[in-house]
């Protein structure tokens, strides 16, 4: 029987194949992410901020000041609820970030489906993301990043699929929820929905001045008849109510409706995340060092035996990372030059959330901050892997060299294989890694 391509038969199977390779990814993932986890059995690093504060939460009345009042309490909420399933123990202290690790992927997976619309490129996306080791970290700590960034890339997600239809509204307004509960859970959320506000706006300010290119084609970054329909209040809608509405409502379990708590909490937030620090700290870096790897944060250290030693070291694989950095030249000459929308995207997710950090005020950074932008360094290196004229073993090469790097750095990022001071000693390459 023939059925014509515009059928719903055929329309559905391309769904139905991203819902089942997206089940499995999370399924794989869940599970590779809990193995261990409740190795050490203690807080440790961060940790220590984070649960007290989810802790105090499930109190029946609130007393005194609330814990860790410098970030929203989204992810802290999230967390509180995983203690009242699991119990106060380590699982229930750090099942949600496994959870959240696992959604990442399965964003990443969407995120580069519709970037590059193949189910190969899609699937390498996701390995170069875990075999980078900071997903991977991050999700076995009960700390707030990993809830941001899964929120942050499911946002990504939607917006690149709104960015290729002619009408937006929905993928758009997709993308504003999930960017409030980016911003509900870290305020770094905000670099993401930024990006996506910028990307709009440019393109409407080059519309506006009647842009065209000589040589205009579909695939550039840029076309004069982009989103015909998408008007101002859609933009307001989409990338200001939607967020901050969903933000807002974050607030309410802890503060209720009451509007001098609700402003004093976001004072209180922008006090701490604005102001710059004095005090140094053993592991502190500075944003432009962070693609390079030079200091990583030693999550926890601590011997276990006469020469065992556990150890959760937050660095990101150097053979994923550091050619990222010349996947991004790749990425950079083909939008220039070709004027390549899928160059435009990645480069766009890349360095927007990144160069953000130059803009804050403040002296006190860690490479973790370095998590989103080093996520979404799979799509520059899965965009420069596969251009035209690459030959396809090489995107897989490249992910077998990145899972070699990934196994190796294993006594250093779980704490339950635990490594001796001559394997530490053999992975430490420069004095600034220890």
């Amino acid at each position: 029987m023939i059925i014509a391509s515009g059928s719903p038969s055929v329309l559905r199977r391309p769904v139905a194949r991203t819902a089942i390779v997206g089940a499995i990814i999370f399924i794989v993932a869940h599970v590779v992410l809990l193995l261990g986890i409740t190795t050490p059995d203690k807080l440790y690093f961060d940790e220590v901020h984070y649960v007290p504060a989810a802790r105090q939460m499930l109190l029946p009345v609130i007393e005194g000041p609330i814990l860790n009042p410098m970030h929203p309490p989204l992810a802290k909420e999230i967390i509180a609820l995983s203690i009242k399933a699991f119990g106060d123990v380590p699982l229930g202290w750090r099942y949600p970030a496994a959870l959240f690790g696992a959604l990442a992927l399965v964003a990443v997976y969407l995120g580069a489906l519709v970037l590059f619309a193949s189910q190969e490129r899609a699937i390498a996306a996701v390995l170069l993301a875990f075999f980078n080791q900071m997903l991977f970290v991050q999700s076995r700590i009960a700390m707030l990043d990993i809830f941001a960034l899964a929120f942050c890339l499911f946002a990504i997600a939607a917006f690149i699929h709104g960015f290729r239809q002619k009408r937006p509204q929905s993928a758009f307004a997709l993308t504003g929820i999930f960017a409030g509960l980016a911003c509900a859970c870290k305020w770094s959320g905000l670099f993401m929905l930024a990006t996506c506000i910028a990307i709009v706006a440019v393109i409407r300010l080059m519309q506006g001045w009647r842009t065209r290119f000589v040589d205009a084609n579909a695939e550039d970054w840029y076309r004069p008849d982009l989103w015909p329909d998408f008007r101002l209040p859609h933009f307001i809608v989409c990338f200001v109510l939607i967020p901050a509405a969903i933000y807002l409502a974050s607030f309410v379990p802890l503060y209720g409706f009451s509007l001098t708590d609700l402003l004093e909490a976001q004072r209180r937030i922008f006090a701490d995340n604005t102001t710059t620090a004095i005090a140094g700290h053993t592991y502190m870096s500075s944003w432009p060092s962070w693609p390079f790897l030079v200091r990583p944060v030693w999550y926890l250290f601590e011997k276990v035996g006469d020469d065992s030693f556990a150890a959760i070291v937050f660095l990101g694989n150097p053979l994923i990372l550091w050619p990222a950095l010349i996947a991004l030249m790749v990425a950079l000459r083909d939008w220039i030059v070709t004027r390549s929308r899928d160059a435009f995207l990645v480069l766009a997710f890349y360095l927007g959330p990144y160069l953000a950090w130059a803009l804050l005020p403040r002296t006190l950074g860690f490479i973790y901050y370095y998590l989103p932008v080093a996520t979404t360094a799979s799509f520059v290196l899965v965009y420069a892997l596969t251009r035209k004229g690459k030959p396809r073993w090489l995107l897989w090469a490249f992910v077998a060299v990145g899972c070699a790097g990934f196994i190796a750095m294993l006594p250093i990022t779980v704490a339950a294989i635990g490594t001796s001071m001559a394997t530490f000693n053999r992975l430490m390459l420069f004095q600034s890694w220890i």
